[in-house]
């Protein structure tokens, strides 16, 4: 099966969280997962400590505000009234979740409360997978395990996962199918893979190659940039949908008239214009004009410096990588190339509340952690949003409180802007 993601830009460790499980049924007689009396589904972060130091994780931008910790045992049974309402349990967030020495624990008390179609499961750079882990995993009652996965080529892997290597992942593979086995456990493994300009052209191999190591399912997600240096990584458009289809009959017009757009950046701000350049400025003008009256945003710039052959080359890519996941019978979930206009949060729309280390309620991955990002060529500055903390409150108290209620309304609504802005 191959699903296209509503949204093309996924934080690394959100992919796996996002996509894979059912939408929760109706509870307490409101089919909005959104709406209903407990959360859908609960990401836990059982530690913020990783034994890698990638460069494109957040957590190596500078001033961000993530505190190294591990979950409290206490603070993990405070969510024990929600898990019988609870259809899917992530338990990772910034950081590797096999460091946390309870995390199999976390594992078994939370089996014994989800709902029989509930799944547990959680995203690792599988460093620490060995034969004991795994088979202690499986035997806690873990569901789903998504390793990392961007690159076959050494090199490459290296380069981006600093400190691990491919054989790492092929160990933890074999342990984790060597423990399924053994215990005859449903376990479902699948990897991830963080797509960006330096790794695309490896995305068939890097699927072909997990289908062959027993991957059932893979993801696909984009690089969020967290510093300068990595925004010339990403691999997805950063123009909506909208944004191009409404700028392609201007583009067209401006060549018709012989108006050359890259010389507006060049002439706007100054005072004396010759009638060429008013023309220019006049244009651009009318142009931005129409875009508002339509509440449409857009970004000249941008625009103008659409790699439309590098998007050409994704999508064969992807369609490579479609073809390869047929053949295999791989479950591929593949993002978007272009966002689109019309959005939608699945992490709030589908039920989602997402609980810190310690014990800090959040409404989604992007508002779970103080960093910064670049999106459309500037530096955006993220603060989390914080709706209660779990050792204070229960989980139903916090998700049922007026201003979260509200805010997950107001996203059902639509009344927000993109995430980056």
């Amino acid at each position: 099966m191959i699903i296209h993601q509503e949204h093309p830009v996924r934080q690394e460790d959100a992919g796996m969280s996002t996509t894979l499980e059912e939408t929760a049924s109706g509870l307490a007689g409101d089919p909005v997962p959104a709406l209903q009396e407990y959360p859908s589904r609960l990401f836990v972060e059982t530690t913020t400590r990783c034994n890698l130091s990638c460069g494109m994780c957040m957590k190596q931008t500078r001033g961000n505000g993530i505190a190294e910790g591990d979950m409290h045992p206490e603070t993990f049974t405070r969510l024990a009234p929600s898990l019988p309402h609870c259809q899917a349990l992530v338990l990772n967030g910034i950081g590797e979740p096999l460091l946390h020495p309870g995390l199999e624990t976390f594992i078994r008390q939370a089996r014994g409360l989800m709902p029989a179609r509930g799944w547990i499961g959680f995203q690792s750079n599988g460093l620490l997978v060995s034969e004991t882990r795994a088979l202690s995993l499986v035997e806690a009652g873990l569901d789903r395990i998504c390793l990392s996965l961007d690159a076959v080529t050494p090199d490459t892997f290296k380069r981006i996962r600093e400190g691990g290597e491919v054989r790492d992942l092929e160990r933890a593979m074999s342990s984790l199918k060597r423990a399924r086995e053994k215990r005859s456990s449903p376990l479902e493994i699948g990897t991830e893979f963080v797509l960006m300009r330096e790794n695309a052209r490896e995305l068939p191999a890097a699927l072909r190659w997990a289908a062959e190591q027993g991957a059932s399912f893979a993801i696909v997600s984009h690089l969020l940039p967290y510093e300068q240096e990595h925004v010339g990584s990403v691999a997805y458009e950063t123009n909506s949908d909208e944004a191009i289809a409404f700028f392609e009959p201007w583009r067209r017009r401006a060549e018709r008239e012989g108006i050359d757009l890259n010389r507006f950046f060049k002439v706007m701000l100054n005072y004396l214009r010759s009638p060429e350049d008013q023309r220019v400025v006049d244009f651009v003008w009318e142009m931005q004009q129409e875009a508002r009256s339509r509440d449409l945003f857009i970004n000249l710039k941008n625009l103008l410096k659409r790699d439309e052959r590098w998007f050409g080359e994704i999508g064969a890519l992807f369609a490579e990588a479609e073809q390869m996941a047929r053949e295999t019978g791989l479950e591929l979930i593949l993002p978007a190339i272009t966002p689109r206009g019309k959005r939608r949060c699945d992490f709030v729309e589908n039920g989602g509340a997402f609980v810190s280390w310690d014990g800090g309620v959040h409404p989604c991955y992007f508002l779970w952690h103080r960093f910064s990002c670049y999106s459309s060529g500037s530096r955006k500055y993220v603060t989390p949003r914080v709706f209660g903390n779990i050792n204070q409150q229960s989980m139903g108290e916090i998700w049922n409180n007026r201003l979260f209620r509200e805010y997950r309304r107001e996203v059902l609504a639509r009344e927000y802007p993109l995430c980056s802005n």
